[in-house]
C-alpha cells in the first residue's frame, strides 16, 4: 500500500477520533481506513491505537508518530500546493506582524519598491511589540528578531544584527565602565519587557562561558526605540541589537559599554504557519526580504 495514505488514514484517525469520521474527510470506507492502519501497524511492528467500542485514541507510540507523520503530511501537500501556487501571479491582501522599532526603521524603507514590483498586492502592516499569535489573528506572516519560541511555525533567515550593551558617554563618566559582568549588577540596568527571556540578559563572557544578568525596576519599557532614546539620556545600560543603536553609535551618542566580551548575535527571521509559503503573495515577499538584506552584516545595518 502507499505509504502517504497509511500515513493519512492513521493521522485522520486521530484527528477526527474514529474511524467512521476518518473515513467521511476521506472520501472513502470505514473499512478502507481500517485497512489501511492495520497494514501501517503491521508494516511498522507497533500498536499506535488504542481501540474500545466507545473510542480510538493513539498509543504513546502512535502518539510520537503522529507528530512527525502530520509534518510529513504537511510537507506533502505543501510541495503539491507549492507547484501549483507557482502558476499564479502573487495577489491579494498580505499581513504582516512586526515589531515597531525594526518595521519603522527597515521595513517600510523598502515597501515601496516591494508593491512597484507586485501592484497585485495589497499589504497590511501592523506594528506591534507584543508576541502576535499568527494563525488565530489572522496574519500571514511576521518578521521576527532573535530565539524562536513557536516550533509549530516555519522560518526563514534573512539576515543576523549583533547585541551589545550600550551607554551614553555620560552615564559612564558618571557611574564608571563596568570592568567584569558581574560590576553590572551595581549598575542601572534598562529593561526590554517584551524579550523572550524575560528580566534576564544572557550574556557571553571571554571565556566562552554563558552568563545571566537579571535586570532590575529602575526602567521597563516596551519599546526598543524607547529603550535607546533613554541610554542616550544618561538613563542606564541597554541590552540592545545594532539595527537600533548603530546610527546613533556611530553618531557618539553611546557606546559600547563592555567592549571585550564576544560579540552576540541574533537572527532576523521571516516566520510563517505551515502551508502560508505556497501562497504567492508570502513567498514573494519573503523572497524580495531576502534580497533586500543580502548585504547587511551583523554590525551593518
Amino acid at each position: 500500500m502507499d505509504r502517504l495514505t497509511e500515513m493519512e488514514a492513521f493521522a485522520n484517525v486521530v484527528d477526527q477520533g474514529g474511524f467512521t469520521d476518518a473515513a467521511k474527510k476521506m472520501g472513502i470506507s470505514k473499512s478502507a481506513v481500517s485497512k489501511h492502519v492495520s497494514s501501517l501497524e503491521s508494516r511498522l511492528g507497533a500498536r499506535l491505537l488504542n481501540r474500545t467500542t466507545r473510542r480510538v485514541s493513539p498509543t504513546e507510540i502512535g502518539l510520537a508518530y503522529y507528530d512527525r507523520a502530520r509534518r510529513v503530511l504537511n510537507d506533502a501537500g505543501e510541495a503539491d500546493a507549492l507547484v501549483t501556487s507557482m502558476q499564479s501571479a502573487p495577489s491579494g491582501l498580505l499581513r504582516i506582524s512586526v515589531a515597531t522599532d525594526f518595521g519603522v526603521n527597515h521595513l517600510s524603507p523598502v515597501l515601496s519598491d516591494f508593491l512597484q514590483n507586485y501592484p497585485d498586492i495589497t499589504v497590511n502592516m501592523v506594528l506591534n511589540n507584543r508576541y502576535v499569535e499568527l494563525i488565530s489573528e489572522g496574519f500571514d506572516m511576521a518578521v521576527r528578531i532573535g530565539e524562536l519560541e513557536d516550533s509549530s511555525l516555519r522560518a526563514r533567515k534573512l539576515a543576523e544584527t549583533s547585541k551589545r550593551m550600550i551607554a551614553s558617554p555620560e552615564y559612564l563618566e558618571k557611574y564608571g565602565r563596568p570592568q567584569k559582568i558581574d560590576d553590572l549588577n551595581n549598575h542601572k540596568l534598562l529593561h526590554y519587557s517584551n524579550q523572550s527571556s524575560g528580566s534576564v540578559w544572557k550574556i557571553t563572557a571571554p571565556s566562552g562561558e554563558k552568563r545571566q544578568i537579571r535586570t532590575g525596576g529602575w526602567l521597563s519599557v516596551n519599546d526598543g526605540q524607547s529603550l535607546l532614546t533613554a541610554a542616550i539620556s544618561g538613563l542606564g545600560i541597554a541590552y540592545l541589537p545594532n539595527y537600533l543603536y548603530g546610527e546613533a553609535m556611530a553618531e557618539g551618542l553611546v557606546e559600547d559599554v563592555m567592549p571585550n566580551l564576544p560579540m552576540e548575535t541574533q537572527g532576523v527571521y521571516a516566520v510563517y504557519p505551515p502551508g502560508k509559503f505556497t501562497q504567492p503573495k508570502v513567498r514573494a515577499f519573503i523572497d524580495f526580504l531576502v534580497q533586500a538584506f543580502a548585504e547587511k552584516q551583523a554590525e551593518d545595518w
